[in-house]
């Protein structure tokens, strides 16, 4: 008969759910305290069971907060499920039954910040001996860069589309460049319409680009008049401080041509590259660095290993005067007691609440509620309310660090410590947002196995269990799992700083060489005030084609065709189509390598194009998304999706 922690993970010694840490049967039998039970049904790998009787009324607890209040009777080894989880589980083609009902409903109390009871909390010691890695200092106070790239910079969204393809013609240029170590392309999804409602954030964004400690030299490309434009970036960036004179740049205005406007980039381009030569990297403290802490595609581990982990080592670059940047403000409702345990100032708990409360109205403008994030991968991995998901996000915050500051999204940090940056709870969005406000080093903590990386800024992936690392070893730094296999934290947490040295030395992490890289800044959002949600939730989109005039009512023209069951099209094409955000720039990359391999021509194939798009991450998907997708896949062009 198993020990309980043979099978199972208990966050805190006085919650009474466990964590499965691999698939259990129904009627396996688990020991624990001195009791002894089985298990009602078959328990998924990172859901949860009973391991004590829970009356009706009686709050779940895990990490000893309340995530849900029993709606029965629950006996030791029951399975652990609400309703949203169980409608999850019923849509997967299980091959085991689960509980005829949900036996606990969702606890999403409201937090009551008592100010009477708080007491500061004093900054963590600092190492009375300092650690190096291998940097690039820039001048003019912008910091120390753990990389020296190139950057081509598409200033709004119809620039874009220029700045990639400048890359794919420039990138070759970089190899044999000593202390180059890239060309690459930013290239994002705003600015591009009338007066956006995030233009304030926007160009603060662009701004942290530009003048961000990685960026040895940036090219910023625009039309000149686009509702963002390179005049107004670069006048924001002299009225708020940013060094621009300390930075090599260039703003520069497409005009008729793609080659012409081709090859004037590349005379840019050419002209820095015998400058950034010049730059080396010397050794610089581990006070430089400034960590980005991210999670996606999380799980129910995320909080037992992956966060944990990856909070033990930013404490440590916190102890050598280095900074650490906690975001996602809608991944941390219902965790508000834990990221409020340790304050530095009273007026930091009030912004971060602020911060809180603020997000909850603007979702609520749009008719939505927070309790809407976790996404169904979300729950299939274990995470069933928005409050174990917050829990295990903000086990990011290692328990001994303060927080010592909150900031707007893409504001600068200024000292060390650890930072709240307000961002939504999308991976992209909130890593941009993180690197605009000097972050030198990103630390990604999945389950799932999301691929996330920036073009500019190294990311070190950790994935919380050991089955999921050797599935995706090739996507992966860290194996975080190794915890749950008995490995000490502590033993772990030093060779996971010790790689941080590395890769921040400019040792590549994995996604620097698999090459794959993408940004989303927060997106405008059209609901500024509580004003017709209703009409909000009217609004249908079918996904199919838009009628046209009968036949008889068109010119003729004499075109040739493919016939298809869909219709006529002058081409046939393979579309690759990621479901989701997350999944886009290995869809663009996957497509580029079948073209650049001539696949399909054999077949009628002219090329193979992916459909890159913004949506589908997290939360729920509304139909009209899924049948604009439909209506893409049926498409007359398509012969291969």
């Amino acid at each position: 008969m198993p020990q309980l922690q043979q099978i199972a993970r208990l966050p805190d010694p006085t919650d009474n759910c466990a964590i499965a840490i691999r698939d259990l049967a129904a009627g396996t039998a688990v020991a624990h305290a001195g009791s002894r039970f089985a298990l009602s049904h078959t328990i998924l790998e990172g859901h949860r069971f009973a391991i004590r009787p829970i009356p009706r009324g009686e709050a779940l607890t895990s990490w000893r907060q309340r995530f849900g209040i029993a709606s029965r009777d629950i006996q030791p080894g029951d399975y652990v499920i609400n309703a949203g989880v169980q409608l999850e589980l019923s849509r997967r083609n299980l091959d085991f039954a689960l509980p005829a009902q949900p036996n606990f409903d969702n606890l999403i109390a409201p937090y009551a910040f008592d100010e009477r009871r708080f007491t500061p909390a004093p900054p963590l010691p600092l190492h009375s001996q300092q650690r190096h890695f291998a940097g690039y200092l820039r001048s003019g106070g912008r910091g120390t860069g753990t990389r020296n790239m190139l950057v081509l910079l598409g200033t709004s969204s119809l620039t874009g589309g220029f700045a990639r393809a400048l890359a794919s013609r420039l990138a070759s240029l970089a190899d044999d460049c000593a202390n180059v170590d890239g060309i690459v392309p930013v290239a994002h999804t705003e600015g591009g319409h009338s007066a956006p409602n995030n233009r304030e954030l926007l160009l603060r964004t662009l701004a942290g680009f530009m003048a961000h400690p990685n960026v040895g030299a940036i090219l910023a490309i625009d039309y000149g008049n686009e509702a963002i434009t390179n005049a107004e970036l670069r006048a924001y960036m002299l009225a708020n401080g940013y060094p621009l004179a300390h930075l090599r740049h260039h703003f520069y205005s497409l005009g008729p041509g793609f080659e012409d406007n081709i090859a004037r980039c590349r005379e840019v381009v050419r002209a820095w590259l015998p400058q950034l030569a010049q730059d080396k990297r010397s050794p610089q403290p581990l006070s430089a660095l400034k960590i980005a802490l991210q999670c996606g595609g999380s799980d129910a581990f995320s909080g037992i290993s992956g966060n944990p982990l990856a909070a033990w080592v930013a404490k440590e670059v916190i102890r050598y005067g280095g900074a650490a940047n906690l975001a996602e403000t809608d991944e941390l409702i219902g965790a508000e007691a834990y990221v409020l345990d340790k304050v530095e100032r009273l007026e930091t708990a009030r912004q971060f609440l602020r911060k809180i409360e603020r997000f909850q109205e603007w979702v609520g403008w749009h008719g939505q509620t927070a309790e809407g994030n976790p996404s169904g991968g979300n729950k299939y991995r274990g995470l069933y309310n928005i409050a174990l998901k917050s829990l295990g996000a903000a086990a990011k915050r290692h328990p001994d660090v303060p927080l010592h500051a909150v900031i707007d999204y893409s504001q600068p940090m200024t000292a060390g410590g650890f930072y709240f940056m307000d961002s939504p709870g999308n991976d992209l969005e909130s890593v941009a947002g993180q690197v605009a406000s000097g972050c030198n080093m990103i630390f990604f903590v999945t389950g799932n196995g999301s691929i996330t990386n920036f073009p500019f800024v190294p990311t070190i992936k950790f994935v919380t269990t050991t089955a999921r690392y050797k599935l995706l070893s090739q996507d992966m730094d860290v194996n975080a799992g190794a915890y749950l296999d008995g490995e000490a934290l502590d033993e772990l947490g030093a060779r996971t700083l010790d790689l941080t040295v590395d890769i921040a030395s400019g040792t590549p992490s994995v996604g620097e060489r698999a090459g794959h890289h993408q940004v989303q800044v927060w997106r405008d959002w059209q609901q500024t005030r509580p004003a017709n949600v209703a009409v909000l939730e009217r609004r249908s989109y079918s996904g199919k084609p838009l009628d046209i005039l009968p036949a008889d009512e068109l010119p003729r023209v004499d075109i040739p065709v493919y016939q298809t069951e869909r219709g006529s099209t002058s081409e046939l094409v393979g579309m690759i189509l990621p479901t989701s955000l997350c999944s886009g720039q290995i869809a663009r990359m996957s497509a580029e390598k079948l073209n650049a391999l001539g696949l399909g021509r054999g077949v009628g194939l002219s090329r193979f194009v992916a459909l890159v798009h913004t949506e589908g991450c997290g939360g729920s998907v509304v139909p009209e998304y899924l049948n604009i997708q439909l209506g893409y896949l049926q498409h007359p062009k398509l012969r291969h999706t």
